[in-house]
């Protein structure tokens, strides 16, 4: 189930802080499952991390899967930097009489629907995390993860395409529909890299990309929008893509001038899931050597390449086992085939009745589990309103009571949140590892518990270089807080 479009990437990113799984011997048919290995992994020690990147075994298939995972970022968080504009440009009038409407109100106005609109990607992710669960442990994890991609791509055009907010509102709704499998992501790579000695190093990679790609899609959400006046040498009045010589600019462009960062998603997502299509294999236990046509067709397609396009000379082609995708790697020296002795089928346990798991620690760790993203994702899509908000007279202000916000531009913003974003990837990095190692998982949450009412209260009441060390000290408690729930609950559980 996911927790949201701040917290569920920073959760999964928990696997960065170090502990071998010791629980990798369960069959991680679920995302619970799952969670608890890579909640596990979070603790491993720094010695147990010498495996290198270029060690993991099939590392197609996990490239394929970063891909497809960048899908939650590209189609949630990409509409920050421009969602304010984007309201009030669809958004009729509150009143009929002509009148000059009142710039607060109307702002008020426009920060509602705008909560509105964030709001329904999560609310339709949580309540069909569990149907694609079940769907995958039925019918397979590829076609899950493939009929996801198809729902977001086509999400993104009609979103971008899309003048009315009953349009945006829907699509948006379509495009959390179609992100409800992310649990099942994270349940093929743990079937993908059955060796314990592994896990870790993969369970890093999908947190990562989903970070790296939500600093991304900011950065262009934030350029892309309005291209006639972000990007005036391809759309404006002298633009290379201004082919009619449109005095204001390119035609399409001013008729829909928040298409462009949603149509990007579209086209990003469209050509990893014709990778995925030709390249992604099943992982289901039991399903493991299935194959369709587009598998057949993929492979079709890279021994027309290695022969015609990319040959080598001197070196033959070998077929490795289900165990690696069935995919064609070269042979010799480097095939990427996993050592025999710790693979093969993952054993698995009688689980504890549901009623027993109820105990003082688990209640305490799901609440503050649940509290975290309620308050953080409201602060991460809150904030792009008050920086797109335009200033207001509030010298009679209080902490309480306010208006206004700072009047940045779609393309400011992307490169503030985006900025923002590479602080907290250096800090899931290099910080929070070192922090917990030496005071501990509860420790370190205790000390965001201290952040984040002091940063919420401080947010409204400074301006920019002052916003920005607030907003820093907002990407510590959260970095430090999301990993540290999933490890508390999961070491609160009575029974893995």
């Amino acid at each position: 189930m996911s927790i949201g479009p701040a917290a569920a990437p920073a959760a999964s990113s928990s696997s960065q802080c170090g502990g071998e799984p010791s629980h990798a011997h369960q069959r991680p048919h679920t995302e619970a499952a799952n969670a608890t290995i890579e909640a596990a992994a979070a603790v491993l020690p720094p010695s147990s991390k010498a495996v290198r990147w270029r060690d993991l075994p099939n590392k197609d298939q996990l490239f394929i899967l970063a891909l497809c995972r960048l899908s939650e970022p590209l189609s949630n968080v990409c509409l920050l930097p421009y969602i304010f504009y984007l309201v009030r440009s669809v958004l009729p009038p509150a009143n009929d009489n002509g009148s000059a409407p009142d710039p607060d109100a109307e702002a008020a106005r426009v920060s509602t629907y705008s909560g509105i609109l964030v709001a329904a990607f999560p609310l339709a992710q949580f309540f069909v995390s569990l149907p694609w669960g079940w769907l995958s442990d039925r019918h397979g994890r590829r076609i899950s993860i493939l009929a996801g991609l198809a729902v977001s791509v086509l999400a993104n055009v009609g979103f971008g395409l899309s003048r009315s907010l009953g349009a945006l509102l829907f699509w948006r709704v379509l495009a959390g529909l179609g992100n409800g499998n992310v649990g099942i992501m994270r349940t093929v790579t743990a079937e993908i890299v059955r060796e314990r000695r592994f896990q870790t190093k993969a369970f890093l990679l999908l947190p990562l990309v989903f970070n790296s790609g939500m600093v991304a899609s900011l950065a262009l959400g934030g350029w892309l929008a309005e291209p006639v006046a972000n990007l005036p040498w391809l759309f404006g009045p002298g633009g290379a893509f201004n082919f009619d010589g449109n005095p204001e600019g390119v035609g399409w462009a001013l008729a829909y001038p928040y298409a462009l960062p949603a149509l990007m998603n579209a086209l990003v997502l469209a050509g990893t899931l014709l990778l995925a299509v030709f390249g992604l294999g099943e992982t289901l236990p039991g399903r493991e050597a299935t194959e369709d046509y587009g598998l057949r067709a993929g492979r079709s397609l890279l021994r027309w390449f290695r022969a015609y396009i990319y040959p080598r000379r001197g070196r033959g082609y070998a077929t490795v086992g289900s165990q690696d995708g069935d995919a064609l790697v070269e042979g010799g020296d480097h095939d990427e085939k996993p050592p025999t002795a710790d693979t093969g089928p993952l054993k698995t346990s009688t689980p504890r009745p549901f009623r027993q798991i109820w105990t003082r620690e688990v209640l305490a760790s799901l609440v503050s589990f649940g509290l975290l993203p309620l308050h953080n994702s409201a602060f991460m899509h809150i904030f792009p309103v008050y920086l797109s908000s335009p200033p207001a007279d509030n010298t009679e202000a209080t902490i309480f009571t306010f208006t206004g916000g700072l009047g940045l531009r779609s393309a400011s913003i992307g490169i503030w949140m985006s900025s923002f974003g590479i602080c907290g990837i250096l800090l899931q990095l290099f910080i929070y590892p070192r922090i917990q190692a030496r005071i501990g998982t509860r420790g370190v949450f205790r000390i965001a518990l201290v952040l984040f009412p002091a940063t919420y209260a401080a947010a409204p009441a400074v301006r920019y270089v002052l916003l920005g060390l607030v907003v820093c000290a907002q990407i510590m408690a959260r970095t430090m807080a999301i990993p540290s729930t999933v490890i508390l609950l999961t070491e609160s559980a009575p029974d893995k």
